[in-house]
């Protein structure tokens, strides 16, 4: 199969480009730059350029573009640069799903990202595929992300798109960030410690992306977390029993309010209880389902040798 994928430099991209030729199939990358390889195919979503013949050649779309979250604070400006940086290229791919049959083939598939920011802070809710919208940015964002990659579904195609939860790898995301307080004994829960965390390992954010794919039943929200979200308390003392020391005392809301601004009540301090209902009644065989052994997986470190 001809897979496309764009947002292949991110780190669920790269993994994901990585285990899909290993299975045998035909990676395109797409790219804002001038390509440099023959697996590379340049666009510019911004301005809504495609490559259509690139586009409509490829048998499945995986869409995982974004620009980080974490990469400073959450200004009028930045928030702007968060939403097109996802709705614009989603936007764009959405219309290679388009024409008629005298056009020639086109795409079975969009698996587009997304992440469980869609359900905003739910306290002790549980929440799942059939859950309402939260409020706030991210929520908003989700939404209207999702929205933009449903264009897609109306021209025909099955769309999936991936609500990803935290995903648990050495190579990017939170881990690297927090780890080293950790070597420190610096580590220590986050605000209260009672909001929850949905997390899901890295293998298994690649292995839904590969199931969505594969299984043509399949489409709308699908939330990639772990049936076993821990809250935040939890997550710590995880991290806490592998090296071997921790603080005690939590960071006060107060305190992370003032270093991240309104980012830190929709992202540390918020509480998102995902379950991967659609995953669970499909029989998807999640790899890494115990916290502990997921954080030792991504540390690449074996029990007892912290």
């Amino acid at each position: 199969m001809k897979i496309l994928i764009a947002g292949a430099s991110g780190l669920v991209g790269r993994a994901t480009a990585a285990v899909l030729r290993d299975d045998g199939h035909e990676v395109l990358r797409l790219v804002r730059r001038a390509a440099s390889s023959p697996d590379e195919v340049t666009w510019d979503p911004a301005a809504g350029e495609l490559p259509v013949e690139a586009c409509r050649s490829a048998e499945a779309i995986i869409n995982l573009c974004g620009a980080s979250l974490a990469a400073g604070r959450w200004t009028q400006r930045r928030r702007g640069e968060i939403r097109a940086s996802r709705i614009d290229p989603t936007r764009a791919i959405a219309k290679a799903f388009g024409g008629t049959v005298s056009d020639g083939p086109r795409p079975r598939v969009l698996v587009n990202a997304s992440a469980i920011g869609f359900y905003g802070d739910r306290g002790n809710l549980e929440v799942d595929e059939s859950s309402a919208p939260g409020k706030g940015f991210l929520a908003e964002l989700c939404r209207d992300w999702e929205g933009a990659a449903m264009e897609a579904a109306g021209l025909g195609a099955r769309v999936v798109c991936v609500r990803f939860g935290v995903v648990l790898s050495r190579e990017g995301g939170l881990l690297p960030r927090i780890v080293p307080f950790y070597r420190a004994g610096l580590g220590c829960p986050l605000g209260t410690g009672r909001q929850w965390m949905s997390w899901i390992a890295l293998e298994d954010a690649v292995g839904v992306i590969r199931f969505a794919i594969g299984e043509d039943w399949l489409s709308g929200p699908v939330n990639a977390v772990s049936p076993m979200a821990v809250m935040n308390s939890g997550f710590t003392r995880a991290l806490g029993r592998i090296f071997g020391r921790q603080l005690s005392a939590p960071i006060p809301p107060f305190i992370l309010r003032l270093a991240m601004g309104p980012m830190a009540d929709e992202t540390v301090l918020s509480s998102t209880h995902a379950l991967p209902t659609k995953l669970l009644s499909s029989g998807y065989p999640f790899r890494y389902r115990s916290l502990e052994d997921a954080l030792y997986q991504a540390l690449a470190m074996e029990k007892g040798e912290a």
